[in-house]
């Protein structure tokens, strides 16, 4: 049987983020990728200089018509954008007599500063997404607004009071040294460190985490082994970014190299 992924995220014209990147992780690494997007952006790796949210009877349309039709073994849910598009995404994964695993990155704000989120959604998105969601992997500026607070400590200790796992990624913190951090079951499961590379923003990698978690969920794999996982795919497309990446501004992941070697034997 094919592994067959679902993507709900706003669309990126650049190509760096957004379903664009989804779509290439998901082939990537041998899964094939169906989608469901929110809104269409104008942007590239300067900015994002337009978003035209798509109708919620439209976002609804696009999940069913998928669900319909395909046996979908792990979705991801990206930019969301409203209050509206939250809820009516829960209603229709609430709708779904077995639900697969769900990847929920809560995109609210773009490598380049600007919101994708509405604030009214945040609530939503708590209230409603999480208690769907299999992992939510916020970055720390996302976690932070999640939870109200923005220490280290204070992240964790959020993070360990939620139901739902979560992976705390570090890429937004200032060092020589990423900490990428899953909570589980009210404890730190498992942290992962590895080297920064270069001295900006890569655009796309939290799209691409978890885009990524979930082509190894769809796989069977475990969470953790899909989290490993991902984040060696992911370093590996940074590497390739910093010897020569596309556009002008925050350097763009490369994806479409083929399968990360860590799926080599499978």
């Amino acid at each position: 049987m094919t592994p067959l992924a679902l993507t709900i995220a706003g669309s990126d014209s650049g190509g760096g983020a957004g379903v664009q990147a989804d779509l290439k992780t998901f082939a990537d690494l041998g899964v094939f990728g169906t989608s469901a997007i929110t809104a269409l952006t104008a942007q590239n790796s300067q900015g994002v200089h337009r978003v035209d949210a798509v109708p919620v009877e439209g976002l609804v349309a696009q999940i069913r018509a998928v669900m319909d039709d395909f046996e979908v073994h792990a979705v991801k849910i990206g930019m969301l954008g409203s209050a509206a598009h939250v809820s009516a995404t829960a209603a229709a994964l609430r709708s779904l007599e077995e639900r697969p695993p769900i990847v929920l990155d809560p995109v609210m704000v773009a490598s380049t500063g600007h919101r994708l989120l509405e604030p009214d959604a945040e609530a939503a998105l708590v209230r409603e997404l999480m208690p769907l969601a299999t992992v939510v992997t916020p970055n720390l500026d996302e976690a932070a607004v999640l939870a109200g607070r923005s220490t280290q400590e204070a992240l964790v200790a959020w993070a360990k009071a939620q139901s739902v796992a979560v992976l705390l990624t570090g890429g937004d913190v200032v060092g020589d040294t990423i900490h990428d951090v899953l909570v589980a079951n009210g404890a730190i499961a498992r942290q992962w460190n590895h080297p920064r590379v270069g001295n900006r923003p890569f655009h796309g990698t939290g799209c691409t985490t978890s885009s990524a978690i979930a082509a190894g969920l769809a796989r069977g794999q475990g969470l953790v082994d899909a989290i490993d996982q991902a984040i060696a795919y992911v370093q590996d497309r940074i590497a390739d970014a910093h010897r020569g990446s596309v556009g002008q501004g925050n350097p763009s992941l490369i994806h479409g190299r083929g399968r990360h070697p860590a799926w080599a034997n499978e």
